[in-house]
């Protein structure tokens, strides 16, 4: 099988520079595009991204840069950029690149817009061009140092799928295949808004019991989820769906989990805002689900709570107190 040789990665934030590095080592020829012109250059100049991932070598033969038609060629793409600017860059992109050029779609999050996943946003828009979802428990700065790291390659044509596995993976980034690109980005962008009320638990001092309780809750949430939407929730058994809800709810390194956790010791949603240049996703992503799972009728009542406390303002301590006072039901409902 003739693997993919060229590959251009959209997004030079710390992910996007760490999946670089990782690709280039298996002596793939990668071009890292930047939207900004002077991070493009400070990188070039450097060979780090200072801002986003400080300490990381970038190698001399990556190519750097801020001018798209420099991927025009590349024979497949990565799109590591935020989730909710997805639509744009991708109609962007897709005068751009090649029309049979895949593009493997590395933003965790559901439009909050259209409230679509953002294949059917591609699909739409360009049904021609293959699509791929990488997802799955990973830390940018791990990656980097070729620390192990596995991760769910989904894509609906199977040997599309384990070409760009081949392709893209090494000895310590393990991408494993699978067909079901709902559940994977159910996966991804769910488990922000769960980490967000893990992150809250942690800041209020409610114990590790209560943690993984609503970890666990959670997940039945993104199960609940995938099946509306037409997923197989057998999915979130995996990397995708436990693996990423895992690392994102226990560790404070999880954007997401951090910003509960500021919200739980009691700072507002928009002093945490204002305090970060990185993106984080689960704000917008509460959104985008709570207003999806009213549409299709399905109870989410963790996604509600965060919801609650982040867009409408709610009192912390009583959106807590009606999460604690809901009826006692079956652990299967």
């Amino acid at each position: 099988m003739e693997l993919f040789s060229k590959i251009g990665v959209i997004g030079a934030g710390a992910f996007g520079t760490a999946l670089a590095i990782a690709i280039h080592q298996q002596g793939r020829n990668i071009v890292l595009w930047a939207h900004k012109p002077a991070a493009a250059m400070a990188m070039k100049e450097r060979r780090e991204n200072v801002e986003r991932l400080p300490g990381a070598a970038i190698p001399g033969a990556i190519d750097v840069t801020s001018n798209q038609e420099r991927l025009s060629d590349c024979d497949l793409v990565l799109y590591v950029g935020p989730a909710q600017q997805f639509a744009q860059s991708f109609r962007d992109w897709d005068a751009i690149l090649a029309s049979d050029t895949p593009m493997v779609i590395s933003a965790k999050g559901i439009d909050q817009a259209s409230g679509e996943l953002l294949t059917t946003i591609a699909v739409n828009h360009a049904p021609n061009r293959p699509v791929a979802i990488l997802s799955g428990p990973s830390f940018a700065k791990d990656i980097a140092a070729g620390l192990p790291t596995a991760l769910t390659l989904a894509c609906v044509d199977g040997a599309l799928g384990e070409k760009i596995c081949l392709s893209i993976g090494s000895r310590t980034l393990r991408p494993y295949w699978s067909e079901d690109i709902i559940g994977t980005q159910v996966g991804g962008a769910l488990k922000n808004v769960i980490a967000i009320a893990c992150g809250i638990v942690h800041g209020k001092g409610l114990g590790e019991s209560a943690r993984t309780a609503l970890m666990t809750r959670g997940l039945a949430e993104l199960a609940r989820l995938t099946a509306a939407l037409g997923g197989d929730p057998k999915t979130l058994m995996g990397l995708s769906g436990i693996g990423d809800l895992s690392l994102s709810c226990n560790s404070l390194q999880s954007r997401n989990m951090s910003f509960g956790n500021e919200l739980g010791q009691g700072k507002t949603v928009q002093d945490i805002l204002n305090s970060r240049s990185a993106v984080t996703e689960g704000v917008m992503t509460t959104k985008a689900v709570h207003e999806l799972a009213q549409k299709l009728g399905l109870e989410m009542p963790i996604t509600a709570a965060v919801y609650a406390v982040v867009h409408d303002n709610k009192p912390l301590e009583d959106t807590i107190d009606l999460l604690l006072a809901r009826p006692y039901k079956k652990e299967t409902q």
